[in-house]
């Protein structure tokens, strides 16, 4: 089945040249002069890498099919990130690296949605943010307050490290933006 780039929706799979993207966003393009074009912004799936791309209007692409099924993390070993089905409890091992960025906000026993491209794994779609806790960071101190400004490293309970404000102690909360991995707020 192919698409047409009037047909782009954002966070649609299409395949470029044997690779395949997620479409993260576009803007079709009608100029005085010349023909209309596309101009996008795609992820590949294999690594990650933004690039832009500018396709002519009407230009095709092989649609790329996904399917979300709902997983839970058992554990990572190094290599592979391992998951069980919900529903058949059958286990999945995905290479780490495919998955690398979403694990850093995924704690062991969490539910995921597993996004599998042409019938393979190939992504954890997460929330736009999670609730994790700080299991390390320096001590905050009397006057420290959310007006004080500036910013100190901690690890939260998933190992992930971010700059959290100078209140923020061990034990504490906090709201984790997944698409940049700073800080939002207490939770």
């Amino acid at each position: 089945m192919a698409i047409s780039t009037n047909q782009f929706k954002n966070g649609n799979h299409i395949e470029v040249e044997g690779v395949i993207f997620k479409i993260l966003e576009f803007q079709h393009v009608k100029p005085g002069k010349g023909g209309a074009f596309v101009r996008t912004k795609l992820r590949r799936v294999s690594d990650d890498a933004v690039i832009d791309r500018t396709f002519r209007a009407g230009e095709r692409f092989r649609s790329v099919r996904t399917e979300s099924r709902k997983m839970q993390f058992l554990y990572a070993d190094g290599a592979d990130a391992h998951f069980m089905d919900s529903s058949s409890y059958e286990q999945l091992a995905v290479p780490e690296s495919t998955v690398a960025h979403a694990l850093r906000f995924t704690r062991a026993s969490d539910e995921v949605d597993l996004l599998f491209i042409d019938g393979a794994p190939g992504d954890i779609q997460l929330p736009s943010a999670v609730d994790l806790e700080v299991s390390d960071t320096d001590p905050g101190l009397r006057g420290d307050t959310a007006s004080g400004g500036g910013t100190k490293p901690a690890t939260l309970e998933t190992g992930a490290q971010v700059h959290v404000p100078l209140f923020v102690n061990i034990g504490d909360r906090v709201r984790v933006d997944t698409r940049t991995g700073e800080y939002v707020s207490r939770a």
